[in-house]
C-alpha cells in the first residue's frame, strides 16, 4: 500500500474531518440519559504487581507508579513502546532519527541502562549497551504497561531498577471471549501496517492467544548537515531511512484447579533499521529483540503460594556500516518465588539465577552470573501502606551487593495520604563499559545510589466526578555514575539529581483532562571539570497536559508536551544545547460498529522545527489511522 504525496495529503484532511464529524455528532447525540449509562469508570484503584512482586491497588503503592493500559495503548497503532513511555511524567528521550534508529530515555535523571525493562516478568535489554531498545518493541503486540519510579526495584529485581522499572505485558495474558481481529493502517512516508490476532478459551481454564504484525515505512532523513561525526567519519547523508519490522507474540495459559497454574507467553521481533554513514549508501542493521517465558504457580494453601518461572530474552544487532559488527546478547533467569499472608500484611520472598551472555564480533568476554535471594513485607490497608524489601545479589564479577527499601504511608482521611521512602540502588557495568574496545575500563566499580522520596496524595471518587493527584519530591545521590568522556568510560565520584512531579487526572461526566509537571536538577557533584554543570538530556522543566473526551464508543484526546533547555554534552558546551520545544498531538478512537473499530493519530499538529540532539533529525506533521474488524 503506498499513497503519494498528494493522496497522503487528502487522506490526511479526511481523516481529520472525519474525527471531527464523529466528536460533532457523538456530542449532539449524548443526552442525559447515554450520559448515566455511558459514564466511563474510573480506573485509579487499578491493580499492578511491579511494584511489590504482588498484586496490589495503584492506590496503596509507596513509590510513583504508572499504568498504561489497553485503551490507552490503542491510541499508539504503528509506533512503537518508546512512543508510549516518551509520554509519560517524568520520561525524555532523544533519537536519532525516525521509527526504529537509536534511541535512548530518561527517567527522573536516570538513562535507560539504569531502568530495568520486564518483558512478562523476564529481564529485557543488551546486555553490551546495557539499555533496553524500546524503540524496537511494537506497540501492538502490548497488551499493558507498569512503571515503577524510582530506586524501590532495586531491593525487588536487583541491578539496572536503580532509576525504576518498566514491565511490559504481551496480548492474550487476560483472555475472557474468543475473539479473531484483523487490522490494517497507513500513514505519513508511506507508513503501513497489517496484522491479526487471536485469542480462544474453552471457559474451563484454558486460554489461548496468538498474535502477529508487520510494520514499514520509508521514514526520514536520519540525520541533518551539522550532524557530528563518529571517530572523525562523517555521518550526514540526505536520503530517507526506512524501517521494517515483523512481530509475533503469544500467551498459552492452564489452570488444572482452584491450586495450580501452568503458562508460557513470548513477544518476538524481527526488524531491519536504515540509517546514515557518510557516503555509504544501504546502510542499514539487522536486529531480534524479544523475550520468551514459563511459569508454574502453585498455591498449596488458601493463603500462600509459590511460582517457577524460568525465562530468555534475546537482543541481536548485526549492521552493515563502516564498522560491520555483531552483538547477539542474552539473559537466562529463574526465579522462584513465594507469597504468604500475614495477620496484617503479606509477605514476598525468593531466589533467582541470572546468566547474561554476549557472542560479538567486537570483542570477546566472560558471561556473568547473578546469584540472588530477596524478603519483602507489604501492608495496604484503610489507614496504613507499608513495604520494605531487602535483596542479596551475588555477581561473579563484582560480588556481593545488599539494597533495601523502607516506606510507608499514613490515610489522614479515606482520601488523602502522605508517605516517604528510603531506597538503596545499585548497577553492574554493561559489557560495552567494561571492554576497552569500546571504550570501557575493567576496573570500573558498579554505580551506587541513595534515594529519598516524599509525597502526597488525593484520590477523589465522587457522583460523575474522580480524580488522582500527587505531588512527589525526591533526591538521589549516585555514587560512581558511570559517563562517557572523550569516549573513555569513567566513575564520576558523585552525581546529584533532585526534582519535584506533579501529576493529576480527572474524569468528569465524559470528560477527561489533566497532566503533569517535572522540575529537575540533574548535576554532576565530582569535584571535577564539569562539577555543578547538568547531566546530558536531562532537562529542568517539562510537562504534559490533555483534555479528553470519551463514551463507550468513542475516545478522542489533545495533549501539549513540552521539554524545556537541556545540554546533551557533559561540558556543557553551548554548540551542544537543545532548545525547549513544545508538541501538539491528537489522538482518538471509534466504534464504527460493534465489529469494526477505527483509531487515528495526528502528531506534532503545529510542525514544530525541533531536535532531540544536535545532528539528528526528528519529523514534522504526521499521522497513522489504522482500521480494525473484529469477530467475536
Amino acid at each position: 500500500m503506498m499513497l503519494s504525496p498528494s493522496s497522503s495529503t487528502a487522506y490526511l484532511r479526511l481523516c481529520v474531518l472525519s474525527a471531527l464529524s464523529v466528536v460533532a455528532l457523538q456530542a449532539n447525540a449524548a443526552t442525559t440519559d447515554t450520559a448515566e449509562t455511558d459514564q466511563p469508570t474510573a480506573e485509579f484503584d487499578a491493580i499492578v504487581v511491579t511494584a511489590n512482586r504482588t498484586p496490589t491497588k495503584v492506590e496503596n503503592t509507596i513509590a510513583q507508579t504508572r499504568v498504561i493500559d489497553e485503551e490507552e495503548l490503542k491510541r499508539y497503532q504503528g509506533q512503537s513502546a518508546l512512543d508510549i513511555i516518551k509520554r509519560q511524567p517524568g520520561v525524555t528521550f532523544k533519537q536519532n532519527g525516525g521509527l526504529g534508529t537509536a534511541s535512548n530515555f530518561y527517567v527522573r535523571g536516570y538513562d535507560n541502562r539504569q531502568i530495568l525493562v520486564l518483558i512478562d516478568g523476564i529481564r529485557y535489554s543488551s546486555v553490551s549497551l546495557g539499555g533496553a531498545a524500546l524503540n524496537l518493541l511494537p506497540a501492538d503486540q502490548i497488551e499493558r504497561i507498569e512503571v515503577l519510579y524510582g530506586a524501590s526495584g532495586s531491593s525487588i529485581y536487583g541491578s539496572d531498577a536503580m532509576g525504576g522499572v518498566i514491565q511490559i505485558f504481551t496480548k492474550g495474558n487476560s483472555v475472557y471471549n474468543n475473539s479473531f481481529a484483523v487490522t490494517a493502517g497507513a500513514g505519513s512516508h508511506d507508513h503501513y501496517t497489517y496484522g491479526a490476532n487471536a485469542q480462544v478459551t474453552n471457559g474451563e481454564g484454558t486460554s489461548f492467544s496468538l498474535a502477529a504484525s508487520h510494520n514499514e515505512t520509508k521514514g526520514i532523513n536520519a540525520t541533518l548537515p551539522s550532524a557530528d561525526g563518529i571517530y572523525g567519519y562523517p555521518i550526514y547523508n540526505k536520503d530517507n531511512d526506512g524501517f521494517e519490522s515483523d512481530n509475533f507474540s503469544f500467551a498459552l495459559n492452564h489452570r488444572f484447579n482452584n491450586a495450580l497454574m501452568m503458562g508460557t507467553s513470548g513477544l518476538y521481533s524481527k526488524s531491519t533499521t536504515e540509517y546514515d554513514d557518510g557516503a555509504l549508501d544501504d546502510v542499514y542493521a539487522d536486529q531480534e529483540n524479544g523475550a520468551l517465558q514459563a511459569y508454574v504457580d502453585w498455591q498449596y494453601m488458601p493463603d500462600a503460594s509459590v511460582k517457577l518461572q524460568y525465562g530468555r530474552s534475546v537482543d541481536k544487532s548485526t549492521s552493515f556500516d563502516s564498522f560491520p559488527s555483531v552483538f547477539d546478547s542474552t539473559q537466562d533467569q529463574v526465579t522462584l518465588i513465594g507469597k504468604n499472608k500475614l495477620g496484617m500484611g503479606q509477605g514476598v520472598y525468593g531466589v533467582e539465577y541470572l546468566t547474561q551472555g554476549l557472542d560479538s564480533t567486537g570483542y570477546s568476554i566472560d558471561d556473568r552470573d547473578v546469584k540472588s535471594a530477596f524478603a519483602g513485607y507489604v501492608l495496604a490497608n484503610d489507614r496504613f501502606d507499608g513495604q520494605a524489601n531487602v535483596r542479596y545479589d551475588d555477581d561473579s564479577r563484582y560480588g556481593d551487593e545488599t539494597t533495601y527499601n523502607l516506606g510507608g504511608a499514613v490515610h489522614l482521611s479515606p482520601d488523602f495520604r502522605v508517605g516517604a521512602n528510603y531506597a538503596k540502588g545499585f548497577r553492574a557495568p554493561s559489557f560495552n563499559e567494561l571492554s576497552p574496545a569500546y571504550g570501557g575500563d575493567l576496573n570500573l566499580r558498579p554505580e551506587t545510589s541513595d534515594n529519598y522520596e516524599v509525597f502526597a496524595q488525593y484520590d477523589g471518587q465522587y457522583d460523575r466526578m474522580s480524580h488522582n493527584t500527587r505531588l512527589t519530591g525526591y533526591r538521589n545521590d549516585v555514587d560512581d555514575l558511570i559517563a562517557y568522556s572523550n569516549f573513555q568510560a569513567k566513575n564520576i565520584n558523585q552525581a546529584k539529581i533532585e526534582g519535584v512531579s506533579l501529576t493529576s487526572d480527572w474524569e468528569m461526566n465524559n470528560y477527561l483532562f489533566g497532566g503533569s509537571y517535572d522540575y529537575q536538577k540533574a548535576k554532576d557533584n565530582s569535584g571535577g571539570s564539569n562539577d555543578g554543570k547538568f547531566l546530558p538530556i536531562r532537562p529542568e522543566h517539562q510537562g504534559l497536559v490533555y483534555v479528553g473526551y470519551r463514551l463507550p464508543s468513542l475516545d478522542v484526546r489533545a495533549e501539549y508536551q513540552y521539554v524545556g533547555d537541556y545540554y546533551s554534552d557533559a561540558a556543557n558546551t553551548a554548540a551542544k544545547e537543545v532548545e525547549h520545544y513544545g508538541l501538539l498531538n491528537l489522538s482518538g478512537n471509534y466504534e464504527l460498529s460493534d465489529n469494526l473499530s477505527m483509531s487515528a493519530r495526528l502528531n506534532n499538529v503545529t510542525n514544530k522545527k525541533y531536535v532531540t540532539v544536535p545532528g539528528y533529525n526528528t519529523d514534522g506533521t504526521n499521522f497513522f489511522t489504522s482500521l480494525t474488524y473484529t469477530w467475536y
